[in-house]
């Protein structure tokens, strides 16, 4: 992707992305991406199963309305689930159709931030896990380190600020349009069985991107 994309690059910045988030190609394989990560069906209550039985047609419309500009995000529906040490955690579904393209955006933008990234980290990277990181302090304590730091930041990703997101990822990317529609995302209404609301800062979980 980086050499597809590498002719768009002008000072620093990545230019013209969303021609290559509508292509086809790019389309057919995220739609197979998020196939293959299962998950329940968004507000609209299109499932798995039933985009599948009009792939084609969806896929087709998901191309146009990107390419007119006329793609608008649909509210994610919010669900609590317990979690292992007590509690519940909020976790956000998208539609199939949005995770489609989130998974597309991803497909063409990962390699950008990847290819900047510490060799040290190891979480929601692709080819990376947790077993990486337990090997990496396996070997740092077999060569003489003594000291495990186990650090968390409580409600990272209900917090985070979309200003300051936004501010990032115009660092690298010049496309207003993706900008836009990343901006939208951050945006999208949240809605559970009795109400809904515009989130001011902080991202959903649960949309199946990070696979």
């Amino acid at each position: 992707m980086l050499a597809a994309l590498v002719n768009g690059v002008k000072g620093g910045k990545w230019h013209s992305m969303m021609d290559k988030i509508y292509a086809e190609r790019t389309l057919r394989i995220a739609w197979q991406r998020v196939k293959s990560n299962r998950g329940a069906a968004g507000i609209d209550k299109i499932s798995i199963e039933r985009f599948e039985n009009k792939a084609e047609q969806y896929l087709q419309e998901l191309q146009q309305q990107l390419q007119s500009g006329t793609y608008q995000p649909q509210a994610v529906k919010r669900v609590m689930i317990p979690k292992a040490g007590g509690g519940e955690r909020p976790l956000g579904i998208p539609t199939v159709k949005d995770r489609v393209v989130q998974m597309a955006i991803k497909l063409v933008i990962e390699p950008i931030f990847e290819h900047t990234f510490r060799d040290s980290s190891h979480g929601f990277r692709p080819g990376r896990g947790c077993k990486d990181a337990l090997r990496a302090v396996d070997e740092g304590l077999k060569a003489g380190y003594t000291w495990v730091v186990d650090a968390d930041i409580k409600g990272y990703f209900d917090n985070i600020s979309h200003d300051l997101l936004m501010s990032k990822l115009g660092e690298r990317l010049a496309d207003r349009r993706l900008l836009n529609l990343l901006e939208a995302y951050l945006k999208q209404d949240i809605m559970t069985d009795c109400e809904s609301w515009k989130p001011t800062q902080g991202t959903p979980q649960g949309g199946g991107t990070e696979s």
